[in-house]
């Protein structure tokens, strides 16, 4: 099996600033294509009063082609931030974020997406798992994953377990996806498809990592996101797995 290294990719060091990567008509033997991408990422102090520090991510995927089945005009992720000048705890958006003209097999597929998963940022500068919002909002995700008939094993077994309330919770997987549908030879479960012949695909996939805990408040000093917009886990037709459009933020209090 082949290891492809991502061909746009730039990462933030700790001082801040702006970087960008742009590729022009990629093409991986027959198996997959696209015609442009680009990721930018950006970290600077707020001028905004009661504002810390800012960090913008974005990845784009431009006439994205997978074995003629998976195509898309355009795919976005953005990850933005805005950490407090006292506290830890981030506000996040993911606004800008979407799938153009998203297609299986040449189906449009439908997708609805809940930018504001997360919610507002927790008071008191809690953990975003402690926010009784937010997990409902995941465990409504999960709960209608599981209640469909007949799940593919490796759809049902990374979303088996709901969801708890915890103020230390480490991490949590979730979907800027609520629902997806299409005409498509498969079947949708939430975020997930299942494509005969071809394989899993996962959506819009959100990490949401917190780390080191203060002693005294319980506040994650560390809040980092993780956001792939398509993964693809192929068999029969194509092997091999696949993740494009996806971005990482993990800034704190201090640039």
């Amino acid at each position: 099996m082949q290891e492809v290294k991502p061909p746009t990719f730039v990462k933030l060091n700790e001082r801040g600033g702006y970087r960008s990567q742009h590729a022009e008509n990629y093409r991986l033997g027959g198996a997959v294509s696209f015609r442009s991408a680009y990721t930018q990422v950006a970290g600077n102090p707020s001028d905004k009063p009661g504002h810390g520090w800012n960090t913008l991510t974005t990845a784009v995927l431009e006439g994205l082609n997978v074995l003629d089945i998976v195509t898309a005009d355009r795919i976005v992720c953005q990850i933005s931030t805005d950490h407090p000048p006292i506290g830890y705890v981030p506000t996040v958006t993911f606004l800008g974020t979407r799938f153009e003209n998203l297609r299986i097999a040449g189906h449009t597929l439908k997708v609805d997406l809940d930018l504001n998963i997360l919610g507002d940022k927790p008071k008191n500068d809690g953990s975003y798992t402690s926010s009784r919002d937010f997990i409902k909002r995941t465990a409504a995700q999960r709960d209608r994953i599981q209640s469909q008939k007949n799940i593919p094993t490796e759809i049902s077994s990374r979303y088996n377990r709901l969801p708890a309330i915890s103020a230390k919770q480490g991490k949590i997987e979730c979907s800027l996806v609520n629902q997806s549908e299409g005409g498509f030879p498969g079947r949708c479960f939430g975020n997930a498809l299942d494509v005969p012949n071809f394989g899993k695909i996962f959506l819009a996939t959100l990490l949401l990592e917190q780390a080191d805990f203060d002693p005294s408040t319980g506040s994650p000093k560390k809040t980092t996101i993780t956001l792939n917009m398509i993964e693809m886990a192929m068999g029969c037709v194509g092997g091999g797995d696949l993740t494009g459009g996806g971005g990482k933020t993990n800034g704190g209090t201090r640039p």
